[in-house]
């Protein structure tokens, strides 16, 4: 659809006139930021989970992973399987 100068966007794009700014930064740096942000999420998660689990422990009064697995085993008995 042609706007009042009689010009369609693409005869925008087209032109010379007009060029698209360098902004320094290609496609791998994005790339490679995206991954560090995506890294960064992650270590971000862990930690999330790994604070969620020293928090559930202490409320359990549990401190190893042999403590927990004795505990379900205990529970598993106790409940009858």
């Amino acid at each position: 659809m042609a706007g009042k100068n009689g010009r369609t966007p693409d005869d925008a794009a087209n032109d010379d006139r007009f060029e698209v700014a360098d902004n320094g930064i290609d496609d791998e740096d994005d790339d490679a930021a995206n991954d560090a942000d995506d890294d960064d999420y992650s270590a971000m998660m862990l930690l999330d989970q790994l604070e969620s689990l020293e928090e559930e422990m202490l409320e359990l009064g549990v401190t190893t992973l042999d403590e927990v697995r004795a505990r379900i085993r205990e529970m598993h008995a106790q409940m009858g399987d």
